[in-house]
């Protein structure tokens, strides 16, 4: 039995167990003041706007230049992949594993894996709730790796600036590539795992 069958509602912000008053549209916890809901409002919409937003920025994040790198006077600019490709061709190739790892694989898998949470949960496909509810963690789990290449490039930048004779700079690729991590956690935190469990029990739709 799930807890809304009961008539009870968890206050999201303290967790405390509230007893539902149907009469109440404006309800609160009784800890926190908190408003109370079955289910957070609209968390279907709020998380397909913030996926697919993070989607289009995903585009040129992999596209323009993510860091430019100066010496002696000339400047080369490298995108996600190509940084990659670098990286292999001097001979580093555990680090450049790592770069594509976090900053092409993680990313990806993220976008994917929500937008197909969230279709299987809207259109009721064929997965159980325990695939679905192993599916929302691991995409909660990875998604603290998706910062790194970023991290990267920010201790780089602060560190090589050696004026005319080497330096870096942060490409237009970085802020994008930024943004979608950004909107791929927001994303995964506004979405509502109590409707994976409500899916598979129900055929109404929760939005």
């Amino acid at each position: 039995m799930r807890a809304i069958d009961a008539g009870i509602l968890i206050c999201v912000e303290c967790h405390e167990l509230n007893r539902q008053d149907a009469d109440n549209d404006d309800q609160r916890c009784t800890r926190c003041g908190a408003k109370v809901h079955a289910r957070r409002p609209d968390s279907l919409r709020r998380t397909w706007a913030l996926l697919l937003t993070a989607a289009l920025m995903y585009i040129p994040a992999n596209v323009l230049p993510i860091m430019t790198v100066y010496s002696l006077g000339k400047g080369q600019a490298d995108t996600i992949m190509s940084g990659v490709i670098e990286l292999i061709h001097y001979d580093m190739v555990p680090i450049a594993i790592v770069v594509f790892v976090a900053s092409i694989l993680v990313p990806t898998f993220k976008l994917v894996g929500l937008a197909l949470l969230l279709y299987s949960v809207q259109r009721h496909q064929p997965l159980s709730a325990r695939q679905r509810g192993w599916m929302y963690r691991f995409i909660e789990w990875i998604g603290r790796w998706s910062m790194l290449d970023i991290f990267v490039i920010t201790v780089l930048v602060a560190l090589v600036n050696f004026g005319s004779l080497a330096r870096i700079e942060a490409g237009f690729g970085a802020v994008a590539f930024c943004s979608v991590v950004v909107l791929t956690m927001l994303a995964a935190v506004t979405f509502d795992p109590r409707l994976i469990w409500d899916n598979t029990e129900s055929d109404n739709d929760h939005d």
